[in-house]
């Protein structure tokens, strides 16, 4: 059934209240079920799982994945079957529309955890403590909540912008829930059997996993003894695959005792394999690829090539990349994470930094049009006083309006108490919450992109030109403004579908704050657990986390504390090639339309993550841009399979491997499996 929906003229012409009293009439659905115990708990549930997935996975690759249409097509086929076996009813459309709030907000929580509070800890070189964090978090993104609902009433009620992905989100559960639910149990089916092929790999080649099964289960150890001593494989378990499909040519060799020097290839006299330049059986990183298309795939693989294999190499042979002293005077071997942090990353953050600013900057009307609409008049065409018709379902404007200043007040105390950041600083940054939340919520509303980054660089130059002494001020409030600034965006793109299908917006606002809390939960629980590494004195993380979000936040904090003069002159070199050329290839991609194939932020996005990762999220681009070039009429069956279940697919193997590879993490740390 088509949603019904504002002509453009009608949204042109007709004013606000008429505007909010034809949706009341045509579109609200005040009768009908929405935020429930059952939606609510499930959403919380969901939320906290696909948070756990989302940081699991923003920690490898530093990108956010969406959790909404995954949690839809979860929430729908769960209760689908459920009703159908007589245990419960079915979910109505807007039950699972607040389901998918609740998850989505829990998805927005992982940010700092990638990003800014990652890289504090790293320059810090201390954990704050986990409560403290907690609160912060939860309280910046409640701040992001009260923020956002005066601009709902502007940017969607009045003048109805299209915000492309909650868009999608409100389409995808109309055409459940009133078209064929065959379609729907489809994509759930396809999602659940690649979560098991996803997973059931990673349970395969998850030493934790292939421990437990087989030493502390089924006791293998002891019916064959003579295997178990000496399996020639990693860990106590022989029967593992390897997850470096290179190590079975490796393995090899050794076994047939060919000499180290004459198997094992170099670039520039240093083990191809310290590069990371690895053959990578990841199927979370196959679906990462899948979802984030050629483009921005072949970028990252672009990146990765020109610094591994170009760049690097040459910058050993120079000395500009050479073996540290470690404080006992030894020496610390060269490995992928030393390459970036000397000279790698500088040319990364600025293609990164000037590609988003450049982006930014061509869409003017992110600025001017959000400032025009906001001092728009307040008074209907006849000059008359405007009504406000949804005044008994809205979040009411008070609720803002007190509580934005005082939600302000106790973030800038919580980062002033916990974080160490002057008074002064936390303050001067409080007017940049305001700017950048509506350029991002502007964006979000019109491309479904959020430039979060660019956004959390204008914080950090900024504070830092006030104080370049101490790096957490930088990094600590910029987090802070970047984090309510996509949070608000975020949460308006999720009342899109919503207000699309009739939703009261009060239990909506509601729903976003329980994900507020399951997300902060899950992924706080992740990150300690699973991410980082106990093992090493200070603050470092696990090795098969690049952790590139942070990697980038702390380098520019360190360029802002240290000046270019700290850097060897070829790094300064590449940092003004690398802007030079992301002016060039944004640029050409504004002319051409999108059409240009590279992406500068991708380039620089390739250089911080392992090779190895980069090569397999490129195949997975490659796999279903070459199915949907295959199967392109929509209607058969390999189109309703590859092109439109393409997101289920994904969405099944990355859930699919992370969990599993989140619970082999946790297997590792306990005393049980020693």
């Amino acid at each position: 059934m088509a949603i019904p929906h504002l002509t453009d003229d009608q949204i042109r012409t007709m004013t606000r209240e008429q505007k909010d009293r034809w949706w009341l009439e045509n579109v609200y659905r005040g009768d009908m079920p929405q935020l429930t115990v059952r939606s609510g708990v499930t959403g919380f549930l969901l939320g906290g799982i696909l948070a756990a997935v989302a940081i699991y996975i923003g920690g490898k690759t530093g990108i956010s994945i969406g959790v909404g249409l995954t949690s839809v097509v979860v929430a729908f086929a769960a209760f689908r079957i459920l009703h159908g076996i007589g245990l419960c009813r079915d979910f109505t459309i807007l039950e699972n529309n607040c389901t998918q709030s609740i998850a989505t907000s829990a998805g927005y929580m992982i940010g700092p955890l990638i990003s800014s509070m990652a890289a504090y800890m790293l320059v810090a070189q201390k954990t704050p403590p986990h409560l403290h964090i907690f609160t912060w978090m939860v309280c910046v993104s409640i701040l992001g909540v009260l923020v956002a609902f005066p601009l709902k009433r502007r940017f969607i009620n009045e003048e109805q912008l299209p915000f492309p992905e909650g868009r999608a989100c409100g389409v995808v559960l109309d055409s459940l829930y009133t078209g064929s639910a065959s379609s729907g149990m489809f994509k759930a089916r396809l999602l659940a059997v690649s979560a098991l092929l996803g997973g059931g790999l990673q349970f395969l080649i998850s030493d934790s996993w292939m421990k437990l099964a087989q030493i502390k289960i089924l006791h293998l150890h002891k019916l064959f003894p003579s295997l178990y001593a000496e399996n020639g494989q990693p860990g106590d378990a022989p029967f593992v695959l390897f997850e470096h499909l290179d190590d079975y040519y490796y393995w090899l060799m050794a076994k047939l005792h060919v000499a180290t020097e004459k198997f094992v290839p170099t670039l520039g006299g240093v083990d191809v394999r310290d590069y990371g330049l690895r053959l990578t059986l990841d199927a979370s990183m196959f679906g990462v690829g899948g979802l984030m298309g050629m483009k921005v795939a072949t970028s990252v693989l672009v990146g990765g090539f020109i610094n591994y294999i170009i760049l690097v190499p040459l910058m050993i042979k120079a000395g500009d990349i050479a073996p540290r002293l470690a404080a006992d005077g030894s020496l610390i071997p060269l490995t992928r994470a030393e390459m970036v942090n000397q000279w790698a990353l500088w040319w990364a953050i600025s293609m990164m930094i000037t590609g988003s600013l450049v982006s930014l900057l061509s869409k003017p009307d992110l600025f001017t049009g959000p400032v025009k609409k906001l001092f728009a008049r307040k008074q209907n065409n006849n000059g008359a006083p405007r009504a406000d018709v949804l005044k008994h379902i809205e979040l009411p404007l008070w609720i803002s309006f007190i509580g934005v200043p005082v939600m302000s007040f106790v973030v800038i105390t919580l980062t002033h108490q916990f974080f160490g950041v002057p008074w002064r600083l936390a303050l001067a940054a409080l007017p940049l919450i305001f700017i950048l939340t509506i350029i991002g919520t502007n964006s979000m509303a019109l491309t479904s992109w959020i430039p979060t980054g660019a956004m959390s660089k204008i914080t950090q130059f900024t504070i830092g030109a006030i104080d370049r002494a101490n790096p957490a001020t930088n990094l600590m409030t910029g987090g802070m403004t970047a984090e309510i600034a996509s949070n608000a965006a975020n949460l308006l793109s999720d009342i899109k579908p919503g207000y699309m299908l009739g939703a009261k917006p009060r239990q909506q606002a509601i729903g976003h704050v329980i994900g507020i809390f399951a997300g902060g939960l899950a992924s706080m629980v992740v990150f300690y657990m699973v991410i980082v590494d106990p093992t090493v004195a200070g603050v470092a993380f696990r090795g098969e986390f690049a952790m590139p979000g942070a990697v980038q936040w702390k380098g520019v904090s360190d360029l802002i504390a240290h000046g270019l003069k700290s850097l060897p002159s070829s790094a300064v070199l590449s940092m003004v090639v690398a802007a030079v050329a992301a002016i060039i290839f944004e640029m050409t991609r504004i002319r051409t339309r999108g059409k240009f194939p590279l992406s500068a932020v991708s380039i620089g996005l390739g250089v911080v993550l392992p090779p190895d990762a980069s090569l397999c999220m490129w195949v997975g681009a490659t796999f279903f841009w070459w199915q949907s070039r295959k199967y392109k009429t929509a209607g058969t069956k390999g189109h309703e399979k590859w092109v439109e279940g393409c997101e289920s697919i994904c969405a099944g193997l990355i859930s699919g491997a992370a969990l599993m590879g989140i619970g082999s993490a946790i297997l590792g740390v306990l005393p049980w499996m020693k």
